[in-house]
């Protein structure tokens, strides 16, 4: 029998399980699970030094006890997690134990190997024999990947029926390593039926207080916060963290008060910290907080809230009346569908409806090949639209976010056929007014039908918030007396029943001539009743006028800031759109910054016939990623577009090397230089490696990735092999970030002409100074500036 986890007071969870067992031995690059058969005793004695201190929760030693990790040492999944589990049960006694679930260290597709399948089969397995040896619940911890994080909780809920927490960590600037900021955190997590959730690692209690406090002010449910014991220094070659139990405790107090109710510590906190945190709280009160739920949809990196201001669904990829999309789908065409997408993204869509429905082509196939293109590609929300329950299912279970799901209507077959999944993945629906009558004339016999809908959603749990409704337009060149019972039936809807509204808008003008007359006066009409989120062609002007016009009037676009910066100054900088829709191929630098790999192949060899290779690279590919650089250093972009845009350098890159050996060009090099990439001795992840490798491959320079778990002594034998005069190391935990230090001591004592630079996430610049490192790189950005710089010196 699973003891239950009580939410009603404050519940403490341990400290880091990697620092104890540093404390008794664990050396640099052991497997910390292996103790779980080596060690028992000592696992022991962890758990029973943190419930000593006074926590309520003890997480197993499984943090990375999935196979891919465990093969590679000889272990085998079950053994590991049921001892890890057993182990805690037989410590714990009244307490909890948490089965601890950690990343499993790649970087998922497009960007790396890892699909969400084999993401999902690999977190499954360690989930179910974890369930079956007994855990109370499930802590899923420390995902900088929001895409992970969904296939993890999936594999949760899917195959347990315990209480999931899961956390995410954030770097300084509030976005996780992939983008995702708290908003989006919650709203993702959330939606999947989570039971708590929070964040974990990376930040110490001062630097993490901000972000939980973002956190607390969306979240519904409760709350969790695990700081690390501030940030590592190396001190007589050990690994110390600068906070120590009282002041760890001193924010964790304040984090209590900000509303969080589940405590606990993450690298560096020890037994001492989570003493003085239980101390810290003794009287203390939980907060009672009151969040109002929110209509809101995701991508991986931007919440939509609808309803606040008008929200614009772009109506473009659907491929109804367009000859030139349905020659892109049935073609297998993406870099049409997303040459579309990013111009309705430009012109200020802020969820994108998605169709694949034709029949010459295999709609759910299709329907994927979108999703995950766009998933990648934009930074908006994507709303799938499908009469198919398969293709809806199959398409939101693999977007990278929260979408609308387009649509159920008022017959009772079709609700029981998408309500269910509406509520396994948390999605927004929309709700059609019409049943196995057909579409009513009258506005009250159309609201008969949105209460209806209203009803059975929250029979199978859905709640209002991710219900919208549609009126359903229909053409005024047919059915003229109809169009102001549309306008009236959404006023009703909004009135009575407190749920969102959405209109196809650009029906109404269908089979008339001036149709953007039409689409906009009608709008007008329509947003004044209460119309919530229109579907319609961002890229049309005078109808994107009216939205902006509207929400300056209505008091949405406060001080009328969008509204001036949209129309004070007729000499704008040239946009996205307009470079896009001036030629077929647009220019180079609009090509790399949206990510079109097969553009980019065809304008470079265009270019190819008047410029030399060396000049396309310097003075327009190294320029175009710069700028793409800068928009990542400033948020305007993050790393899923930051690896699209290298990767479509990549494809240029392709393409002048391919002319260079078709034409024999001289002795021509676009070689910028030669550098080794390696994870250093016992540390098996790569995460971080590989992404710096991705970004200096596409900025020219040759890379030597010797891969992860590298000792020191093959590092020196290919820096005197390939006479390598800049190295890059990384580590991503405190244990083998004494390796670092080794290898960079091994390096020097070979008197090698070479430039170290470090980077990982428990490194800053004062750890690099201290083992000895020239350079430290916060993030590959800045590890192609120090590569730029050290070659140009």
């Amino acid at each position: 029998m699973n003891k239950k986890i009580d939410f009603s007071n404050f519940v403490i969870f341990d400290g880091a399980m990697g620092t104890m067992l540093q404390t008794y031995g664990l050396k640099a690059g052991e497997l910390p699970e292996s103790y779980n058969i080596l060690h028992p005793e000592i696992i022991k004695k962890v758990h029973k030094g943190y419930l000593d201190a006074g926590a309520d929760v003890i997480t197993t030693n499984t943090f990375g006890a999935n196979r891919l990790k465990l093969e590679k040492y000889g272990y085998d999944v079950t053994e590991i997690v049921s001892a890890g589990v057993n182990i805690a049960l037989e410590t714990a006694q009244e307490k909890l134990v948490a089965l601890d679930i950690g990343p499993i260290g790649q970087l998922m597709k497009p960007y790396g190997s890892l699909s969400f399948e084999d993401a999902y089969d690999l977190f499954k397995e360690q989930l179910i024999i974890g369930s079956k040896a007994g855990a109370d619940l499930i802590l899923i911890e420390t995902m900088s990947d929001i895409y992970e994080m969904k296939a993890a909780i999936l594999a949760a809920k899917e195959n347990t029926s315990l209480p999931v927490i899961a956390t995410m960590t954030f770097q300084k600037d509030r976005r996780t390593l992939t983008g995702t900021d708290p908003l989006t955190m919650v709203n993702v997590v959330s939606s999947l039926g989570v039971d708590a959730l929070g964040i974990n690692c990376s930040l110490g209690p001062r630097e993490m207080l901000p972000i939980i406090e973002e956190v607390l002010l969306y979240s519904t449910l409760p709350v969790i916060s695990q700081p690390n014991a501030g940030m590592p220094k190396l001190v007589d070659g050990k690994t110390i963290f600068n906070v120590g139990p009282e002041e760890f405790a001193e924010y964790a107090k304040k984090i209590a008060e900000k509303g969080a109710i589940i405590l606990g510590g993450c690298c560096g906190t020890t037994y001492d910290h989570i003493k003085a945190l239980r101390n810290a709280i003794s009287g203390l009160k939980p907060v009672k907080r009151h969040v109002k739920p929110m209509t809101a949809v995701s991508s991986f990196s931007k919440t939509v809230i609808i309803g606040d201001g008008v929200t614009v669904i772009g109506e473009k990829l659907n491929p109804t009346g367009r000859k030139r999309l349905q020659t892109a789908l049935k073609s297998g065409d993406m870099e049409y569908v997303l040459r579309q997408a990013l111009l309705q993204q430009d012109a200020g869509a802020h969820i994108l409806n998605v169709n694949a429905g034709l029949p010459e082509i295999d709609e759910k196939a299709t329907m994927l090949n979108i999703v995950r293109e766009l998933s990648s590609s934009i930074s908006i929300p994507l709303q799938i639209d499908s009469a198919n329950s398969d293709v809806i299912e199959a398409a939101v279970r693999i977007y990278n976010g929260k979408p609308i799901i387009n649509s159920v209507n008022g017959k009772k077959q079709i609700m029981d056929d998408i309500f269910p999944i509406v509520k396994k993945y948390g999605a927004c629906v929309i709700g059609l007014t019409l049943d196995e009558n057909g579409i009513p004339s009258r506005a009250e016999d159309r609201f008969k039908i949105a209460e209806r809908i209203v009803k059975t959603a929250e029979e199978y749990g859905i709640s209002k918030e991710n219900l919208l409704i549609d009126c359903l337009v229909i053409a005024a060149s047919a059915q003229q007396d109809d169009v102001k019972e549309i306008v009236k039936a959404v006023r009703l809807v909004k009135e009575y029943l407190g749920v969102k509204t959405v209109l196809g808008v650009s029906n109404v003008s269908f089979g008339l001539p001036n149709r953007s007359l039409l689409n906009r006066t009608f709008l007008a009409m329509a947003l004044e009743a209460g119309l919530d989120a229109p579907i319609i062609d961002p890229t049309d002007k005078e109808v994107m006028g009216t939205v902006n016009a509207f929400n300056v009037l209505w008091g949405h676009d406060k001080y009328a800031k969008y509204y001036i910066s949209e129309y004070a100054s007729a000499e704008k900088e040239p946009d996205a759109r307009k470079v896009l829709a001036s030629s077929d191929l647009g220019d180079i630098e609009s090509i790399i910054i949206n990510g079109l790999a097969e553009d980019a192949q065809s304008k470079v060899n265009e270019m190819l016939n008047f410029l030399t290779p060396t000049q396309i690279i310097d003075e327009y590919l190294i320029p175009a990623l710069d700028k793409v650089g800068r928009k990542y250093e400033t948020g305007e972009i993050f790393l899923p577009q930051l690896i699209q845009s290298a990767e479509t350098a990549k494809s240029a890159f392709e393409a002048i090397k391919s002319y260079i050996v078709k034409t024999g060009a001289g002795n021509t090099s676009i070689s910028k230089g030669k550098i080794i990439l390696a994870t250093v001795r016992g540390d098996i992840h790569d995460i971080g490696k590989n992404i710096v490798k991705i970004l200096l491959e596409n900025y020219g320079f040759d890379v030597i990735d010797l891969g992860k778990d590298v000792p020191e002594e093959e590092i020196i034998r290919h820096i005197k092999a390939h006479n390598v005069r800049l190295v890059g190391l990384s580590a991503l935990m405190t244990t083998t970030a004494q390796n670092m230090a080794k290898t960079i001591k091994a390096i020097r004592a070979e008197e090698l002409d070479c430039g170290i630079m470090v980077g990982g996430a428990v490194l800053n610049p004062e750890f690099a100074r201290n083992i000895g490192a020239d350079y430290y790189g916060k993030d590959a950005q800045e590890a192609v500036r120090i590569a730029q710089e050290f070659f140009s010196a």
